[in-house]
C-alpha cells in the first residue's frame, strides 16, 4: 500500500534528499516550504517533475494553516526551522518564536490525521551544548545525557532552546513521535553556511601552489555523516515500532576528524597540494562533537556506509557542477 507523507521544510537540504528517497520507494510525498531558505533550483524543479510528489507553498507560522491541509498522512516529518549559525546569531528572537510556532502548527496538523503512524521531529546535536559548556559530556554522546540550557545571553542558545522546548512539546502532544538529534550531516545541496561546502569552495578557487588554505578551528573534531546515511537512518526510525515515542541520535559515530585533517581530505579531493594554515577558532563552537550511535544501531540495524573521502567527493562533484562553475542558486 502506498504511504502518504508530509515533509515540512521539504525544499531544504535533508528534506530534498528524503523526498527523493521516498519517491524512489514508491511513496506519495507532499513537501511544504515557504522558501525562506530552501531555493527553487534545478534539482528541486527536477524532483517536482516526478510522479507522486506535490509542492505545498505555505508558511507554517500562519494561524489556521493546520486546518487547511490534508488529514490522511501516514507520516509527518517536521524539518522546517530557522537554522544555521549566521541566521541564529542575527535573529535569535525569531528563532525562538518561529521555530516554536512552526512546530505547534505541525503538531496541530498531526492531531487531525486519521491514520498517522509517526510524527518525526528534527532536533539537533546543539541540544547537548549547554551541558557540555557547564558540566562536560561524554563523547561520543549518548541520548541519555542530561540536558541543560546554555547561556541565555548568547544568541546561539536560542536555537538549542527552540529544539529543547520542541522535544518537550512532542513528548506531551499525544501523537506518536520520534525525536532525531542530527549530528553534522553533509552532502550535495546543503547550502553554503557549513564547513564542508565552505572549504570545498575555498579549495576549488585556490590557485595550485604555496598559497595556504586558511582553516578555522583546525583542532576541533567532528564526526561527519553523509546525507544518504542520515536519510536511511531517519526512514528506518520512522517505520520501526521500536523507535516510537523515543529519542535517537542521527549521525556517524566514528571516525572523529580534526577540521585540519578534513581540510586535507578536501584539498586532495579538489586536486590541490596547498598547505593548511590555522585560522582563528569559531566563537561558540564546541571543540568536539560525535554521537554515540549504540542505541540507534541496536534499534535499526543500520550503520553508516559512506566514508568521508567518498562523501566529500560526491559533495564536491555536485557543488562544482551546480554552484562553483555555474550560476545556480544555492541556500546560504
Amino acid at each position: 500500500m502506498m504511504r502518504k507523507l508530509l515533509v515540512t521544510g521539504g525544499a531544504g537540504f535533508i528534506g530534498y534528499h528524503l523526498a527523493r528517497s521516498l519517491i524512489a520507494r514508491g511513496d506519495a510525498v507532499d513537501i511544504l516550504d515557504n522558501h525562506g531558505r530552501g531555493v527553487r533550483d534545478g534539482a528541486l524543479l527536477e524532483l517536482l517533475a516526478r510522479p507522486n510528489i506535490r509542492m505545498l507553498e505555505a508558511d507554517l507560522c500562519r494561524p489556521g494553516l493546520a486546518g487547511e491541509l490534508d488529514a490522511d498522512y501516514d507520516v509527518i516529518v517536521h524539518l522546517a526551522a530557522i537554522i544555521g549559525v549566521a541566521h541564529v546569531r542575527a535573529r535569535p528572537y525569531e528563532v525562538l518564536t518561529a521555530n516554536v510556532a512552526m512546530l505547534e502548527t505541525a503538531l496541530a496538523l498531526a492531531r487531525r490525521q486519521n491514520r498517522l503512524s509517526r510524527f518525526v521531529f528534527a532536533s539537533t546535536s546543539e541540544i547537548y551544548a549547554g551541558t557540555l559548556h557547564s558540566f562536560g559530556i561524554p563523547i561520543p554522546t549518548p541520548e541519555s545525557t542530561p540536558l541543560t540550557a546554555g547561556d541565555l545571553a548568547e544568541p546561539r542558545t536560542s536555537y538549542m532552546l527552540s529544539k529543547l522546548y520542541g522535544e518537550a512539546l512532542c513528548r506531551f502532544s499525544g501523537v506518536p513521535f520520534t525525536i532525531l538529534r542530527f549530528h553534522n550531516v553533509y552532502g550535495p545541496r546543503m547550502g553554503m553556511s557549513h564547513v564542508i561546502p565552505q572549504l570545498l569552495e575555498k579549495a576549488h578557487r585556490l590557485p595550485a601552489g604555496e598559497e595556504p588554505l586558511v582553516v578555522a578551528s583546525v583542532d576541533h573534531r567532528r564526526s561527519f555523516c553523509y546525507v544518504d546515511d542520515a536519510v536511511e537512518q531517519l526512514l528506518r526510525m520512522a517505520a520501526l515500532p521500536a523507535c516510537a515515542n523515543d529519542t535517537f541520535n542521527i549521525g556517524t559515530q566514528s571516525p572523529e576528524v580534526r577540521i585540519g585533517d578534513l581540510a586535507r581530505v578536501i584539498l586532495d579531493c579538489v586536486g590541490r597540494g596547498n598547505p593548511v594554515v590555522a585560522g582563528p577558532e569559531t566563537p561558540g563552537s564546541p571543540s568536539r562533537r560525535a554521537p554515540d550511535m549504540t542505541k540507534a544501531i541496536a534499534a535499526t540495524g543500520y550503520r553508516s556506509r559512506v566514508d568521508l573521502a567518498d562523501g566529500v567527493r560526491l559533495t564536491y562533484d555536485w557543488y562544482r557542477d551546480h554552484v562553483f562553475e555555474n550560476t545556480e542558486l544555492c541556500a546560504v
